[in-house]
């Protein structure tokens, strides 16, 4: 098996040992020599894509001159690292052992043609050694040392990067925020590099020992390169380990807005080399331009930039909302339509019904969505907090158990929750009357932005028209909620979310082919809910206004409701239902009865032949599948009583005898990459988490790309040395220099006129 030593006498496998394995190479030659050195018969045969594949050696058999440990985590060959070191002697003291890697014996014949071919390799080594002793005599001559300053200049760099890395660790803005253009504030860069200085930093001294104490040690242009290089370095790091994973997701975040200019967040899903599912930041990608514009964009930046393969994105998922999620639904068409494999499905960081509404393009839907966004970042402060559950008690004060059920229920983050449109249906008295009373702000303990705030959210919740709404998504959403749940749990939950969808939408037919007598329900429903916080049942005034000027007559406030809410509404649930879990979506993730908990549960009557089609391609060995499953089964099935049955694909991918099953270990890798599969992390640890923390720590003018993703990749290791070297080789000295003066010169000249 792949896992083993390939040499003979040779018994260390991967997972006992801390020795690198190498694959057989490709090259036919290579190969063919390698397989000679071994002295195995048995490899002759196959080509040397199988020995590829299939065969490794150990790092015991190779000279160590010819192993390059590259990093603490990365240990590779040299191109031309030969075979060399054999044990082809010890089986013959016990000569009744039987040896699966028998080792061929030699004629003279075999003998003599080794001995030529060794003979030729060892003058062309020769040859070769006297050029590449010429060439770095030449390079030596060519390239000195790096000269006092030179070591200087990169120890004073070091410097700069350390300070940059701590900024960006700390969340703190390279500028500090000014009330005013004539504000003076201290630079925060500045500040530390004083503070760096005076703490005993020689390198910066040196450098700034003679800079006037008032004038900028850096200019504007001097940070972006430096922000530039740690941004790209940590990049880079990230990138090195998903292209040894080879097979990822894309997932996108909600809109942000650099220098007014909007731009999409953008992460990468990936199972890494320790089989350990990741979930990081890559970039920012801007949003201008239409559908077609934005995937072009996408590839270049995934392709051309980044060196990644989009025939290996196995899934695609979309954090939209408001105006972007029409976009964003043509884009994941688009990208399907190029790379079918490409999944869309919704994302595990969002409750399956919040998805669902926002994918509803109607105005008075998206209101509904985004008001409760700004209900979500209102009540995040303790005092407006405490001011709904005084509203809750003073409202539900005849039913107390009702009232703390729903304090209990309002916890924060309460309006991303599966349930938050029945939540918000029984905290809407409560709530108008929680700003009514901010309002009001008898004490005086809250600021008129909080107040204003505050008034125009219980305006816009004083509307019929969204208080419909509110009903008709509750209604509808009833029959997604125990799904959407579902699809957020365990592996287990999602195998039988995804073998229960048939019913979610037999229910939702069920109630399209009803809809008058379930639209009279939920529109009694409404007009009860309005009548008790007294808004006036209407329908709304921009419809009126349209319809007289089109000299119509006017319309019942019921049947409007019918035709331009409850029946767009169950429509659009219904086609998002479908698209989201197409027939090869569902296949995908009924293949998860992998899982050993799953197989159990099934009584190991399980049949993922039927569904490994999706990703046959993306297998070592597909034709030997079939019998792989019914050994992976019957391993499972007989197990001891005392084993415990893996219940996730992480723990699954964890156990040490998964490699002897290559196509099922390939298999839970590339599913583990579905993004509608929940990460190991808790929300708090997740890429989107902390960039939404670092969104949250600072005002929108001080947001800076290259300071997010050093934020938001703390974990990262960041490489000093090789952001030095990159800085050096993209900004010499001289150049930068160069580049600091002119601006200085053109801000004087800017200052004069």
């Amino acid at each position: 098996m792949p896992n083993f030593c390939a040499a003979p006498n040779c018994t260390r496998k991967s997972t006992q040992s801390d020795l690198a394995f190498f694959r057989f190479p490709r090259d036919p030659e290579r190969c063919r020599i390698w397989v000679e050195n071994c002295r195995r018969a048995d490899l002759e045969a196959k080509t040397s894509d199988q020995l590829n594949k299939h065969y490794r050696l150990c790092a015991k058999h190779f000279d160590p001159a010819m192993v390059c440990k590259t990093s603490p985590y990365r240990t590779v060959l040299k191109d031309t690292a030969i075979p060399t070191i054999f044990d082809l002697t010890s089986h013959l003291k016990n000569p009744h052992t039987r040896h699966r890697k028998r080792i061929k014996e030699l004629t003279e014949e075999d003998i003599r043609k080794i001995k030529e071919r060794r003979l030729a390799s060892s003058i062309d080594q020769i040859a070769s050694k006297k050029d590449a002793a010429e060439d770095s005599t030449t390079t030596n001559e060519d390239e000195p040392q790096l000269s006092t300053e030179e070591k200087a200049f990169r120890e004073y760099l070091r410097s700069l990067f350390e300070a940059v890395v701590m900024l960006g660790k700390q969340s703190i803005p390279l500028m500090p925020l000014k009330a005013s253009e004539t504000e003076l504030k201290p630079n925060n860069f500045q500040a530390l590099l004083d503070y760096r200085m005076n703490a005993g930093d020689e390198a910066l001294k040196k450098r700034f020992e003679a800079t006037a104490v008032n004038s900028e040690y850096l200019s504007v242009t001097q940070q972006s390169q430096l922000l530039d290089v740690c941004e790209n370095t940590v990049r880079e790091e990230m990138l090195m380990e998903v292209r040894e994973s080879r097979f990822f997701s894309l997932v996108t975040g909600d809109l942000v807005d650099f220098a007014n200019e909007k731009h999409l967040p953008l992460f990468l899903r990936f199972v890494n080399q320790q089989n350990v599912l990741r979930e990081e930041f890559l970039d920012f990608v801007p949003f201008d331009g239409d559908e077609p514009a934005l995937v072009e964009r996408l590839e270049a930046q995934l392709t051309d930039r980044w060196g990644l393969s989009m025939e290996d994105c196995r899934g695609q998922a979309h954090k939209a909302t408001g105006i972007s999620t029409t976009k964003m639904k043509a884009v994941a068409v688009l990208l399907m339509e190029k790379y079918p494999l490409a999944l869309h499905m919704p994302c595990s960081h969002m409750a399956l019904n919040i998805h669902l509404a926002n994918s509803l393009p109607f105005p008075n839907v998206q209101v509904v969505m985004e008001t409760l966004r700004r209900i979500g970042a209102f009540f995040q402060a303790h005092s407006t907090q405490d001011e709904l559950e005084k509203a809750i008690s003073t409202h539900y004060q005849k039913n107390e158990e009702k009232g703390a059920a729903l304090k209990q229920a309002c916890i924060p983050g309460w309006t991303e929750q599966h349930n938050v449109f029945d939540v918000l249906l029984d905290m809407l008295p409560p709530l108008l009357l929680c700003m009514d009373n901010i309002r009001d702000n008898e004490e005086g303990k809250f600021a008129a932005s909080l107040v204003a705030v505050g008034y125009s959210i219980a305006e816009t919740l004083a509307d019929f028209e969204i208080v419909v709404t509110i009903v008709i998504l509750k209604n509808v959403l009833t029959f997604t909620r125990a799904f959407g749940r579902n699809l957020q749990g365990e592996t287990l939950d999602v195998f039988f979310a995804a073998n229960s969808l048939t019913a979610v939408l037999h229910s939702l037919n069920e109630v399209n082919d009803n809809i008058d007598v379930y639209h009279e329900f939920w529109y009694e429903e409404a007009v009860s809910v309005a009548t008790m916080i007294e808004i006036p049942v209407k329908v709304p005034r921009l419809f009126l206004r349209k319809q007289r000027a089109a000299d119509v007559g006017e319309i019942q406030a019921e049947p409007y409701f019918k035709e331009y809410v409850t029946m767009p509404v169950i429509h659009g649930i219904m086609q998002e239902v479908e698209d989201m879990f197409s027939e090869t979506n569902l296949k995908a993730l009924k293949c998860l009865s992998l899982v050993p908990a799953v197989m159990g549960q099934m009584k190991f009557n399980t049949t993922e032949e039927n569904y490994a089609d999706v990703y046959r391609n993306d297998l070592p060995n597909p034709d030997t599948l079939p019998a792989e499953l019914h050994c992976w089964r019957i391993k499972w099935k007989h197990r001891g009583k005392e084993v415990r049955l893996p219940t996730t694909i992480h723990e699954t991918l964890q156990l040490p005898d998964v490699k002897f099953f290559p196509n099922v270990n390939s298999f839970l890798k590339v599913l583990s990459t579905l993004p509608v599969l929940k990460l190991e992390d808790s929300k708090s640890d997740t890429a989107s988490g902390r960039l939404q923390a670092y969104l949250d720590s600072m005002p929108p003018q001080q947001w800076n790309k290259s300071l997010a993703m050093l934020n938001v990749n703390t974990h990262v290791k960041h490489d000093l040395d090789v952001m030095v070297d990159k800085y050096c080789r993209l900004y010499p000295e001289d150049d930068t220099e160069v580049d600091a003066e002119s601006e200085e010169v053109a801000e004087e000249e800017a200052g004069m006129k």
